[in-house]
């Protein structure tokens, strides 16, 4: 089956092209984002496969099923980017990838945490440089410090668990607890609240939904315990980021290491080297000495784009075969990062 892949990066296309050979499938990489504008460029195929900042709109569907698009196929487990009524409504089937590698974004997490608390990127470019001086370079012990983890689905369930190695207190909070963690003496599951007043390092990992949007405000971070370090690699939008901002600069928060960030669409993904930052607001993050932004880095492992590429076209060959699709989603559907 002929599949039109949008939104391509070369660390990704050997894979997908491995994985769909041996299902006897045909990519056709596109480097565009699929948006309204780009649908078109998938005539010719059946499927069409969309990475998370693509544009899956009502307009870009409707694109995609005039041109003889049978199945939209995202390679990424958030959804937020495509009209899943519109979908629904033209008959195009959408599947997911649920699960890549839970362990890939919780070490990313991890990593921003130590890179943040023992100021590696700090030292790193001292040392390039022949400045070996360990002023302003004291970071914490991990034992024995509280950390919050927000959902605790199979990334923030990952996460606790490496919290816990490092001796942590790990404080969670979720709508549905996971019995397992608790009876495993990995996380006490509390309020909002109480993991906002306790935590020193507060991680996020739930899906960008309208009740999470901006989960994380000017309320919620002036009830966080004051130097709190803020970590979110799940979705941009979870964190009200010129408030986050403000925070940095009056130390109510005293570290941040993002992953994502609520504006990227444009920015992450590309080589801006030789060009000037328009966003004033990530412009601004970027110069602060405590804060660290990776370019939505966190599912960027080999394990994570075999099993991406292996789960979206075991979907294809099943759309193939008329058979049932396992990852499908529907309009009522929800999730758990």
């Amino acid at each position: 089956m002929k599949v039109s892949v949008f939104d391509t990066h070369r660390y990704e296309r050997d894979i997908l092209a491995a994985s769909a050979a041996r299902r006897g499938h045909e990519l056709v990489f596109l480097e565009p984002r699929l948006t309204e504008e780009t649908a078109v460029l998938a005539q010719g195929t059946r499927v069409a496969c969309s990475f998370v900042n693509d544009h899956v709109t009502a307009r870009a569907l409707e694109t995609l099923a005039a041109v003889g698009v049978g199945l939209i196929a995202l390679r990424s487990a958030g959804y937020n980017h495509v009209d899943l009524q519109a979908a629904a409504r033209l008959g195009l089937p959408v599947v997911r990838v649920p699960e890549y590698s839970p362990h890939a974004v919780a070490e990313h997490a991890a990593a921003l945490i130590l890179a943040l608390n023992r100021k590696i990127h700090k030292a790193y470019a001292r040392v390039r440089e022949g400045n070996f001086s360990l002023e302003g370079l004291v970071g914490f012990d991990m034992v024995g410090k509280t950390a919050g983890v927000i959902g605790t689905g199979r990334i923030g369930a990952a996460l606790a668990r490496i919290l816990h190695g490092f001796g942590c207190h790990v404080l969670a909070y979720d709508l549905r607890p996971d019995a397992t963690l608790v009876d495993g003496g990995i996380v006490r599951y509390t309020t909002l609240a109480e993991l906002y007043a306790k935590a020193d390092i507060l991680s996020l990992h739930v899906p960008l939904t309208p009740e999470t949007h901006h989960l994380v405000d000017a309320a919620a971070i002036a009830a966080m315990k004051r130097g709190v370090m803020l970590i979110n690699t799940g979705r941009g939008a979870l964190v009200d980021t010129p408030a986050l901002l403000e925070a940095l600069k009056t130390g109510q928060v005293g570290h941040a290491g993002l992953d994502v960030y609520e504006e990227e669409e444009g920015i992450f993904f590309q080589d801006l080297s030789d060009r000037v930052i328009q966003d004033d607001v990530l412009a601004r993050l970027l110069t602060l000495p405590n804060v660290l932004v990776t370019s939505h880095q966190g599912f960027l492992t080999h394990e994570a784009l075999t099993n991406i590429a292996e789960t979206t076209f075991e979907s294809v060959s099943a759309f193939e075969r008329g058979e049932p699709l396992l990852h499908a989603l529907r309009v009522e559907t929800v999730i758990r990062s």
